[in-house]
């Protein structure tokens, strides 16, 4: 580098001058790294995506495993287009949605289709994605495990969404955060908890926590053991516009202290099992 560039003192560069070089140098390396690290708040997957990608509308990635690393807290995954998704664990607030897309979501097989482990403020939602379990595959050896598996956060959203065929529960809801709640609401379960006598469509147990959950304008059909269980003290279920039947035991109370609610007389319940006036949906 010429002394013309660079300002020198006896054949030396100066003080000032490499202060400006090591603060040139500090920017360029700010520059160039942050993408790398930066997490957008809307992200995309298609069924030809690749998770090389940034996860963007024109170079989508692959899987939702994929592009939650990419999201940002509070963001959105969207489907492009049709796909098998891929198991993923939630950990933070966020919303998947393929609503508007045929057949986008989950498929999985020996696993929980979607766990939601997130914070004790966090809000998830999942929106319009078809979540199918194989346990009617021709001749499964080893079918899903839940469909949507709760294990902490402050309230779930999963709406529009068909979950089908898993070994045990459709939706499971074992958190561990005091005060849980899941809405249920436009969606189909059937089919649901076929590898085992404790399983069926929606269940609230809790996790040393007290837990709830709402279903409005929902079938939930099929299923072996029971469409809805709760047990557990303080644990409940609230039925709105809701249709169960084809269960052993459409309405289950496991062991003392919960409770399922029915909300105005449009809930229809075929076959055994009944709501509970206490304790109260909170």
């Amino acid at each position: 580098m010429s002394a013309g560039l660079i300002p020198t003192v006896g054949g030396r560069m100066s003080l000032k001058s490499s202060f400006l070089l090591a603060v040139f140098c500090a920017m360029c390396f700010a520059l160039f790294s942050a993408p790398a690290n930066a997490q957008a708040t809307r992200t995309w997957v298609s069924g030809v995506g690749d998770d090389a990608n940034p996860c963007s509308r024109t170079a989508p990635c692959k899987t939702f495993a994929g592009a939650i690393s990419r999201t940002a807290a509070s963001g959105e995954i969207d489907c492009l287009d049709a796909g098998g998704f891929g198991a993923v664990t939630i950990t933070k607030a966020i919303t998947i949605r393929c609503r508007g897309v045929s057949n986008g979501g989950v498929l999985v097989a020996g696993t929980n289709g979607i766990v939601v482990n997130a914070g004790p403020t966090d809000k998830v939602v999942l929106d319009g994605l078809d979540i199918e379990g194989l346990a009617l595959a021709p001749s499964p050896t080893s079918p899903g495990l839940n469909g949507v598996d709760v294990l902490a956060g402050a309230v779930v959203y999963i709406l529009h969404c068909r979950i089908r065929d898993f070994g045990q529960n459709g939706v499971n809801v074992a958190s561990s955060t005091a005060g849980t709640r899941v809405f249920i609401k436009d969606s189909f379960l059937e089919n649901n908890g076929a590898s085992g006598s404790t399983f069926g469509g929606v269940n609230v147990q809790g996790n040393g926590a007290a837990n709830s959950a709402a279903i409005a304008d929902t079938l939930i059909d099929g299923s072996k053991n029971f469409a809805v269980q709760v047990g557990g003290a303080g644990n409940t279920i609230a039925l709105v516009r809701t249709t169960l039947s084809g269960s052993a035991n459409n309405v289950a109370i496991s062991n003392l202290g919960g409770g399922v609610n029915a909300f105005g007389p449009s809930n229809t319940i075929v076959g055994t099992g009944s709501p509970t006036a206490s304790p109260a949906f909170k």
